[in-house]
């Protein structure tokens, strides 16, 4: 067996669904998308897509004796319908990639493994990278012929549709080569109209500042007010442009059970998820991506959507988180309120306690439940 043919072997005993090569040489230099997406501010509190950007624009800038980069993808292809639990406002839902084992942990390990197979049988040097490293996976995973890069700006697999984790080895060896894939998204334009936030600004330009994956996960403040309605019951990411591609007809369910959906974290009820103190929190989500926004900002995401859920025997949960430490958590307690209580009863309850409150940006949520600045 020559050295690509065991690899590939190797990859697909490991799990990987995917695995092809590019050469460096053939890596699309990334600079002026990149320096014009940041100039845009688009990347909103993700501070480290600026610091890393020399790095992250080319491979060689990150390890300058690469040749060759094997690509690999991962399925993980949903049980049901993304789009379903959406509908369901009581309930929380959380994006299809979150819903078991943190998926850097099941993958890293096994490129390691298969690196060191790579190592064994062809020599050469490796480095080992997910995406938390600066490393511009989906447009090499479209030069290595994976997928290409839809106009939503996440990767589409003819294969797999949108459910690909990607990882990549880094290797000194000269390696074969296989073809990049082309654009098939055509005239299709259903992840740009179905985004609840307008995100997605352009064909293959999404401004992350919209994005309720962004908003949910990355953003460290208060929601912006315009987008808290848009956000449903979405406590943690955002499924809906990449579940809406018609390339998925020709997806598969996942064959690796670590990143099959637990049964508990589809569609969990919103009054159980406000309840959890932060030790319930880290077990209930323990080795899964979710644990690593922390309680508070998990809790902000879930009152916004008991907030939209509008069943007022959820305010009670609200209420009990007004005297959190948190004001990310005040802030959007009251907001949550200020959505299932009526006039009067809000306006009871801003009377007796925003005096107390020493935070301004959850006193302006007091005085102006309808029409507030926080986090615009």
């Amino acid at each position: 067996m020559d050295l690509i043919s065991a690899l590939r072997a190797d990859a697909a005993a490991l799990g990987f669904d995917v695995c092809r090569v590019l050469s460096v040489a053939d890596a699309p230099d990334l600079t002026l998308r990149l320096d014009s997406w940041l100039a845009e501010g688009a990347q909103g509190d993700m501070d480290w897509m600026r610091a890393t950007a020399d790095r992250r624009a080319h491979p060689r800038a990150l390890w300058p004796g690469v040749r060759s980069i094997i690509m690999l993808g991962m399925n993980y292809g949903p049980l049901s319908e993304p789009l379903v639990d959406i509908a369901r406002p009581t309930m929380g839902n959380i994006s299809v990639y979150a819903r078991h084992r943190d998926y850097h942990d099941v993958v890293k390990g096994r490129l390691k493994t298969l690196a060191s197979r790579l190592v064994a049988h062809g020599g050469g040097d490796v480095k080992v990278f997910v995406d938390t490293a600066p490393v511009m996976e989906k447009p090499l995973a479209m030069q290595a012929g994976l997928g290409w890069q839809g106009k939503h700006t996440n990767l589409v697999s003819r294969n797999f549709g949108s459910w690909l984790f990607l990882g990549s080895i880094f290797s000194t060896l000269a390696l074969a080569t296989d073809q990049p894939e082309t654009d098939h998204c055509g005239q299709c334009r259903a992840c740009i109209d179905i985004c609840p936030t307008e995100a997605i600004v352009a064909p293959y330009r999404l401004d992350a500042r919209r994005c309720i994956s962004y908003l949910t996960i990355e953003h460290k403040g208060h929601i912006p007010a315009r987008f808290r309605e848009k956000i449903g019951n979405r406590v943690y990411g955002c499924d809906d442009c990449l579940a809406v591609c018609p390339w998925n007809k020709f997806a598969q369910r996942t064959r690796e059970q670590k990143l099959a959906a637990r049964a508990d974290m589809l569609a969990p009820d919103l009054e159980m998820l406000a309840a959890m103190n932060d030790a319930d929190f880290r077990g209930f989500f323990s080795g899964s991506p979710v644990k690593r926004i922390g309680h508070a900002r998990f809790l902000r995401n879930v009152l916004i959507a008991i907030g939209n859920s509008a069943d007022r025997a959820l305010a009670r949960a609200a209420e009990a988180r007004l005297a959190h430490e948190s004001p990310l958590v005040r802030a959007a307690a009251v907001w949550a309120l200020s959505r299932l209580l009526d006039v009067a009863q809000f306006a009871d309850h801003a009377a007796r306690r925003r005096d107390e409150e020493a935070d301004p940006d959850v006193r302006r949520e007091w005085e102006q439940p309808a029409a507030h600045e926080v986090g615009t």
